[in-house]
């Protein structure tokens, strides 16, 4: 956990790095930045061929370093072991190790064991290897600015940047590494106490300014590293802006004098910052590569900067010991370290965004702010927290309200009139198998199968309100009799077969996104004949090439809240347990809420008040025909994923709007509004705009996005950052998701029941013989 250096001003590149030789033996290596990467590199190559001459550019003294500890997880302690046991046992010597976290708030202490640290000094891990570089024969050019990158790509072999997040290097060629650099919202410094910890300690302070946070853990018997941390306007607002650095210091160690045990904080030039993200759509060109914080970077609170540069160094090195050219390796090491980067970039991404909404969260019980905090990654889920302490995950259950033996998953939750017995939804899945908007067998197959297959709500597909909005020719229906019949044959169906799941019906209209090709024929793609005419909030294509619909006039609007309405009160009479507005997706309802989609200048356009009359008006018309005591949710879009369009902060006004309007949950996704949207893929990636929802606008909420496993379901459940999880591909690949759960947790209560017909398979078949004889005895000849 160790902050990156600047270097100097980036000069325009006068040519392109060179191309790649063809030999997979680089001979000449010129490496800028003599941090641990840089260093470890530089090591590494110079060990697997001494004919190398490797020399490590680096600006400062040899005993300068900012930052004080560095933490390394065991997988990159074992790939240093194999990879240079000289290293290796010269960091265990120095290694402090620690198993708790203690995480304090509200004058509540918590602790929960099992994680398994290992630090030390960031000073004495820069000195382990530099002794090593030395030993093997690698120059290191101290207190020297490295020459410019052109050059040395020309006398050179290969030349690798490890010159940090401001890497000079990088930004000369960022026509060809083009990086994406965000910066976040949170103050950060980097100080120390002059006494070990015993445990890694989150510490929660509530001034009169806001909120701040303290990040503590040992790296020496008598030092350990503290970063405090805060968002930019609390820091304005405490004066830090406008202190020196001892007054900073000196302000921090007051406000956790407890922590601190009254003892001051030590400086090492350390100046308040706030953290940049560093993505390279490219790592490598010709032959030049990024390494370490010039390629990427990651939040200090998942772990370190150092733990990811020294892994690139050991990718790196492998890559080119194993490859037949420099070209093949180079390709390879982006292969192999880009999705794991990745990987953590995305999970260091929740747990950054977590901190700097902590505010959010500061009204949970203490034990269950502690699991929260622990599971914000998503890498410390549920079922692996209890492996590592089951019995404070144990604890933090019994306070949910979870029965002896039951996963938090399985715990009913209530909608207006109607319990459900598990949190489990079956995710709303446009099918495109209806005929004339008519539900057939499959649809009864399709639903009551996964109805059986024991979700607390099965949803149905987006179901049309009228035959012009319908998104595709297969699309279903709720605006004719007939088709109200062929619903109820479903809903009986799951009503008197799977008695207690509940079945709800989501209802919408296409706008500008119908008249298309079912996807398995070209998703948002047009008809290629029988097109209808669509509407819309603006006269705005999907996309280039799609129709252009018309703007809705006030009396097509009125036209539109009636044909809802009717859908609704047949959606009544077919026996639907919940209805849900499908305000989403960018489809009419949606339209209206975005300002990319919506450009109207009558009272149905302009403000997110003008934007939310048309949905609500809807809202409010469908509610008068829909039973009180069946509950209503409402799907919307909490980001368009695209500059200019709806914000979390627009989506939380949403929410509120719509529960004010008598709305029971809102069921929160994102995107699908624009056609040049950027989404941040990745798992429940849609999650904390769920959780900002809940708890700013203090409504119940639906999570969806991304959510593949029982572990997350009860992840999301204990941690209160959703009240429901929607699956949507996970019941397509196993309609009794849901049961299979079950048994693989070894529970068997109400919240999931088998169907009687179904019981016999309750437990998870072998796979296998395992009751063979042992060997007892050994024959010899």
């Amino acid at each position: 956990m160790t902050p990156s250096g600047a270097r100097g001003t980036a000069r325009p590149a006068t040519h392109g790095p060179q191309p790649p030789q063809t030999t997979n033996h680089p001979l000449r290596i010129a490496i800028t930045g003599g941090g641990p990467g840089g260093l470890y590199a530089a090591a590494l190559l110079k060990r697997l061929d001494p004919r190398r001459a490797v020399t490590v550019w680096e600006r400062n003294a040899p005993d300068d370093t900012f930052g004080f500890g560095v933490v390394l997880s065991d997988e990159t302690l074992g790939g240093i072991e194999h990879a240079d046991p000289v290293v290796y046992a010269a960091l265990q010597r120095d290694f402090v190790r620690w198993d708790d976290i203690h995480i304090t708030h509200r004058g509540t202490r918590h602790t929960s064991g099992g994680h398994g640290f290992a630090a030390l000094g960031r000073k004495r891990l820069l000195e382990i290897l530099h002794e090593r570089c030395h030993a093997l024969g690698v120059e290191l050019r101290f207190r020297s600015e490295a020459p410019y990158p052109a050059w040395l790509t020309e006398t050179h072999d290969l030349v690798i940047a490890a010159d940090g997040v401001h890497s000079t290097t990088r930004e000369a060629y960022a026509h060809l590494f083009r990086p994406r650099i965000t910066t976040h919202r949170c103050r950060y410094i980097w100080l120390a106490a002059d006494f070990a910890f015993d445990a890694f300690r989150f510490e929660i302070a509530e001034t009169e300014h806001g909120v701040m946070q303290l990040h503590a853990y040992p790296y020496a018997p008598d030092a350990s590293t503290v970063i405090v941390e805060m968002r930019e306007e609390v820091w304005r607002a405490a004066g830090f802006d406008v202190m020196d650095e001892q007054e900073s210091i000196d302000r921090c160690a007051k406000i956790f004098a407890d922590t601190l045990r009254g003892r001051p904080l030590q400086s090492n030039k350390s100046a308040w910052t706030r953290f940049r993200t560093v993505v390279n759509e490219h790592w490598s060109a010709g032959n030049l590569v990024l390494l370490g914080d010039a390629a990427h970077t990651a939040h200090f609170s998942i772990g370190s900067g150092t733990k990811l540069a020294v892994e690139d160094a050991l990718a790196l090195a492998a890559c080119l010991d194993e490859q037949p050219s420099l070209e093949r390796a180079l390709a390879a090491y982006e292969e192999e370290r880009k999705p794991v980067v990745a990987s953590t970039q995305r999970a260091a991404r929740a747990s950054l965004e977590w901190f700097e909404n902590l505010a959010l969260h500061r009204d949970q019980p203490p034990r269950q702010f502690a699991f929260n905090l622990l599971t914000r990654s998503r890498r410390v889920t549920h079922d692996n927290l209890r492996l590592r302490d089951a019995r404070f995950t144990e604890a933090v259950e019994r306070e949910f309200g979870c029965p002896p033996g039951t996963p938090p998953m399985f715990t009913p939750f209530r909608l207006r009139g109607l319990t459900l017995r598990n949190r489990v939804v079956v995710s709303p899945m446009d099918m495109y198998s209806a005929v004339d908007g008519v539900p057939g067998d499959f649809h009864l197959v399709h639903l009551g199968a996964r109805a059986l297959g024991g979700a607390g709500l099965v949803m149905t597909e987006m179901v049309c309100v009228s035959e012009e909005g319908r998104i595709t020719p297969g699309c279903a229906g709720l605006y004719t009799g007939k088709q109200a019949e062929a619903w109820r044959r479903i809903t009986d169906f799951v009503h008197r077969q799977a008695p207690g799941t509940a079945i709800g019906v989501q209802l919408g209209h296409s706008g500008r996104k119908g008249s298309t090709r079912v996807m398995w024929e070209g998703m948002d793609e047009p008809l290629p004949d029988g097109n209808w005419p669509l509407v819309a909030a603006s006269p705005l294509p999907y996309k280039p090439g799609s129709q252009v619909p018309r703007e809705l006039s006030r009396a097509q609007l009125t036209d539109l809240r009636e044909q809802f309405a009717g859908a609704a009160g047949r959606a009544a009479r077919a026996g639907f347990d919940l209805l849900e507005l499908h305000c989403a997706h960018g489809y009419l309802l949606s339209g209206f809420l975005s300002p990319l989609t919506n450009r109207r200048t009558d009272a149905y356009g302009g403000s997110l008040e003008k934007r939310l009359r048309f949905p609500l008006e809807v809202f409010d018309a469908v509610r008068a025909v829909w039973p009180e005591e069946r509950p209503m949710t409402v799907r919307i879009s909490a980001t368009d994923w695209a500059e200019g369009g709806t914000t979390a902060e627009d989506a939380v006004e949403i929410a509120r709007a719509f529960a004010a309007h008598g709305a029971d949950a809102i069921d929160v996704s994102t995107g699908q509004v624009v056609a040049d949207e950027r989404p941040e893929f990745g798992r429940s990636y849609q999650t904390p705009f769920a959780d900002r929802v809940r708890h700013e606008a203090r409504v119940p909420v639906i999570a969806v996005g991304a959510i593949s496993s029982w572990d997350d379901v009860n992840s999301l459940i204990l941690a209160g950052r959703t009240d429901l999880c929607a699956l949507a591909r996970p019941h397509l690949y196993d309609p009794h998701w849901t049961l299979h759960a079950a048994a693989e947790q070894g529970y068997d209560g109400p919240g999931a029941v088998w169907p009687d017909p179904y019981r016999a398979g309750s437990r998870r078949p072998r796979t296998g013989r395992t009751d063979a004889p042992k060997p007892r005895l050994t024959l010899r000849s």
